[in-house]
This record gives C-alpha cells, sequence and structure tokens, in this order.
C-alpha cells in the first residue's frame, strides 16, 4: 500500500478537494450529501487554510434555494464556491444554474445523486435528480468510485475556469458517497499544477465592482437574445477537448487516466454496455471475468462527462467490431421514449452513421 494513502468515504474525499479550490461555501444539507457540508464547516470553524491561502467562509443558508442564490450572487463577484446537494434539493436550484451556465460563471458543485420522490420518498441512489437538470447547461460530470469522486472533482474545479462552463460533478448517493475505502489523495503541488492561474485571475477581473460597472441581467428581445444564446455553442464544442487535455496532465502527474468515456474490455468487444456511475465497477469485473473464463467479447464505455455529450469521444471509445450497444439508465423518465442516456446513444449512433463513421 501507498505510504501516501487514506482510508474515507467519497463525501469526505470530495468535500476536501471542494473546501482546497473555494472562498466561500454556501449549504443546506440534504442527505446523502449532508456530510460534505459538515465537513467543510468543521474544517473552516478549525481555521484551516486552502489551496488559495484563505480560510473559506461557509453559509447555511435557510433553503436549497438560498444556497445556490448565494452561490451565484459570490459568484457574481469574482469569488470561487461551491455547494452540495441531492434529489429534490437538486430541483430547487434549477432556476438559479439556469443563470448560473448562462453567464458563463467558472464553478464546480457536487451532487450525491438520489431517487426523487415519486410514489414515495426514496433516500437511495439513482439519477433521477441529476437528469432533471440536463438541460440547464450544466456540464454533468459523473464519478465511480471513491478515487474517481476524488480526482474528477479536482478535474471539475479546474477545468471550469479555462472553460466557462459551470459543472455538476456527481456520484451515487450512499453507493459512493458513504463507501468508505482507500485511496490516494492528491497532493497540494498536484492541486496546484492543475489550476491554471491566468484563467483565475480572468475570472476575478470580471467581477463586479464599483470602479468598473457594468450591466448585468438584462431583457432582450428575441432577436438580441437568440443570438446570445447561440453564442455560447463554441463554448460548449470546446469543453470536451478542453477536459480531455486536462485529464491527459492529470495523468502524468498521478499517473491515473481519465476520458470523457473509458472503454474496458476486449478490444474485438461485439457487445458494449454503456452505464455511468457505481454500476461500472460492478459491469468491469463482470466483463473481465466472463472474457477470462468463456471468451465473450465484450466491453464497457464508462461515461464521465454526459454534458455537453461529445460524439467524437464516444466514437474513440467505440470498438468498430461493435454489433450491439446496451445503455444501462438508472433514472425513469415517464412517457419518453426512453431513458435520458439511452436517447442520447441512439442519436450518437444515428449520427454517426449519417456522417459515414460507422463501418
Amino acid at each position: 500500500m501507498n505510504a501516501n494513502n487514506c482510508t474515507k468515504d467519497a463525501n469526505e474525499a470530495v468535500a476536501s478537494i471542494a473546501y482546497a479550490f473555494s472562498e466561500l461555501i454556501a449549504i443546506y444539507p440534504i442527505t446523502p450529501s449532508s456530510p460534505m457540508a459538515e465537513w467543510c464547516d468543521q474544517w473552516s470553524s478549525a481555521g484551516v487554510k486552502n489551496l488559495l491561502g484563505v480560510v473559506p467562509e461557509v453559509v447555511e443558508m435557510q433553503s436549497e434555494g438560498g444556497a445556490i442564490g448565494a452561490v451565484h450572487g459570490t459568484l457574481q463577484s469574482g469569488l470561487l464556491t461551491t455547494t452540495f446537494t441531492a434529489s429534490q434539493g437538486l430541483l430547487l436550484m434549477i432556476p438559479n444554474l439556469y443563470k448560473i451556465a448562462g453567464e458563463l460563471l467558472p464553478f464546480c458543485m457536487h451532487v450525491t445523486a438520489r431517487a426523487l420522490s415519486n410514489h414515495a420518498l426514496s433516500i437511495f441512489g439513482d439519477h433521477s435528480d441529476v437528469m432533471g437538470i440536463r438541460q440547464t447547461g450544466m456540464a454533468l460530470l459523473a464519478s465511480e468510485s471513491v478515487q474517481a469522486a476524488h480526482d474528477l472533482a479536482a478535474l471539475a474545479h479546474t477545468t471550469t475556469l479555462e472553460a466557462k462552463i459551470p459543472f455538476v460533478h456527481f456520484f451515487d448517493g450512499f453507493r459512493t458517497s458513504h463507501e468508505i475505502n482507500t485511496y490516494q489523495p492528491l497532493s497540494a503541488e498536484v492541486l496546484n499544477q492543475l489550476l491554471d492561474k491566468k484563467a483565475l485571475q480572468a475570472f476575478r477581473k470580471l467581477g463586479i465592482t464599483p470602479d468598473a460597472p457594468t450591466i448585468r441581467g438584462t431583457a432582450q428581445n428575441p432577436d438580441v437574445y437568440f443570438q446570445g444564446r447561440e453564442k455560447s455553442n463554441s463554448l460548449y464544442q470546446q469543453l470536451p477537448d478542453i477536459l480531455e487535455a486536462k485529464m491527459r496532465h492529470f495523468e502524468k502527474l498521478t499517473g491515473r487516466s481519465y476520458h470523457p468515456f473509458n472503454y474496458v474490455g476486449h478490444p474485438q468487444a461485439e457487445r458494449v454496455f454503456v452505464a455511468m456511475c457505481s454500476g461500472t465497477e460492478t459491469l468491469q469485473q463482470t466483463i473481465e471475468y466472463i472474457g477470462q473464463h468463456q471468451g465473450d467479447k465484450v466491453g464497457l464505455i464508462n461515461v464521465h462527462l454526459y454534458r455537453p455529450f461529445s460524439l467524437n469521444y464516444f466514437l474513440k471509445a467505440l470498438p468498430v467490431s461493435a454489433k450491439e450497444v446496451i445503455v444501462l439508465d438508472k433514472t425513469k423518465e415517464s412517457g419518453s421514449m426512453a431513458e435520458p442516456l439511452c436517447l442520447d446513444i441512439q442519436s450518437a449512433l444515428q449520427a454517426a452513421y449519417q456522417q459515414g463513421q460507422l463501418p
């Protein structure tokens, strides 16, 4: 075992990264994300300085709406901010998520994906809460394990400054958030190398100040509003490449490899599964067993970057030998032709076929 390894759950592993990159942390605890807020509150109360050399201010608001409102206002002031939530709490944040994404404010929040209350309440993990925000404009980054949650939290906090697209980093509630496992924590030296200081300064310069007054939150007619919305397309198109470059840099620093879509399994797989988060670990072990003992050609695409969805990186991960693609969603979308991830994969394969990118 590496001497630097430690044994903690994903909530604490992610909270340590969020604390390192934040100047204000607005919280309203909700199961199963509450420990992240509690850890940050504890460290702040103890006067622990973070990577930026400051003690983050932790503010508990009256609701999830208040927490994301505080985040939005603080981001407008040019301060690095984060929050944590899950389930119905995430849905209460939707109006501000549209604003934060539309205003291109660098930001990363962390979500322990949890079922929404429908016919009954459930506190256990599926992706119905995260899928409910997929059209807000937030980038969605998924983690499957304690180590991945720790690593991808750092990648999200640093990539958002360069890409100018805010991130929702999510991992399965309880199954991952409360899983106690051994992982290798990122050192302050590695985190500093991941942080683009010029991008951070550019973000700070955009903060509201009486010395440089600007107009924000205007009302626009359709002709101008339409152009403003379309103008952001290029940023979403560039984000997968920016994240991939950051992941390559991360691999050089740590030896751990991540991509927008990670493939494992037989190099000439004929049957390929597509999934996100904790279920991919079970799938990977099963596929390895089947390959060794039964000789079946099976593979798995582990989706990390779900939004914006990159056709290019998906096709890079998909073996050209694939004959069947099996998509495993962890949500129920009543009235839809299929669940969200399945629809995205179908659209990707259709687009690739029309463009002549499939054999």
